[in-house]
């Protein structure tokens, strides 16, 4: 069974300097009915003005993780990490026992527009982390590119928890299939672009959500970016 979460549903602000949509609870925008799913946290869908970003700040016990969909985003935390991703690029932060950092638009002219991840740990009070790894763009082209994994393989940034992520960009007319153990829990955000599942027609910042389901099929109506998200629990 499919549970559709739609775009126009989130929680969303605009700031002026950001511009922001919550997939579930986050911040100022709270509600009960889609707190999280499973061990899936936070989606954010930021717009982040040039020039601008957020300032230090604190976490702890958390896995997050950024995509960038255009732009460029800097990062510069607390145990001497930096870094500058944009697209084609997974940045892992594990917050464990407490980390600050800050992130801002990395251009002076464009705007940056990224996803953050949060998703829950499997333990607390782990050492901080810090990680991003490069994915050549033809990867992700019309199939699904692991890009993080609680299991790391084939070059992908690790998470502390039971989770695959998986990246495409999906050309319109094209179909994916995914199949998953019984018991995995499944959700599929779409980025960008226009797919079809199940008879449902998705479109950009919508999520579906699987609670039992050994596959699923994914066609693109339009040219499509997604993430997948295979989950133990």
């Amino acid at each position: 069974m499919i549970t559709i979460r739609k775009s126009e549903d989130r929680g969303h602000f605009d700031l002026g300097w950001l511009d922001t949509f919550h997939t579930f609870s986050f911040d100022q925008y709270y509600d009960p009915a889609h707190m999280h799913f499973r061990s899936l946290r936070v989606i954010n869908e930021d717009r982040v003005q040039p020039a601008r970003g957020f300032p230090t700040h604190s976490h702890r016990d958390m896995e997050i993780v950024t995509w960038v969909l255009g732009g460029a985003l800097t990062h510069s935390d607390s145990e001497g990490n930096k870094g500058t991703i944009t697209r084609d690029v997974a940045q892992r932060m594990s917050a464990g026992t407490g980390v600050t950092h800050s992130e801002f638009n990395g251009s002076a002219s464009e705007p940056v527009h990224f996803l953050q991840i949060w998703l829950l740990p499997e333990r607390s009070s782990l050492s901080p982390e810090y990680e991003q790894r490069a994915f050549p763009a033809p990867e992700l082209l019309n199939q699904w590119r692991l890009i993080a994994s609680g299991h790391p393989r084939d070059g992908v940034v690790k998470i502390h928890q039971d989770v695959d992520l998986y990246a495409t960009r999906l050309a319109a007319g094209q179909r994916l299939d995914h199949r998953s153990p019984s018991g995995r829990k499944l959700w599929l955000q779409v980025a960008r672009g226009s797919v079809e599942t199940d008879g449902d027609v998705l479109n950009a910042g919508d999520g579906a959500a699987w609670s039992d389901a050994s596959s699923i099929r994914i066609s693109a109506k339009q040219d499509a970016e997604l993430l997948l998200f295979n989950m133990a629990h």
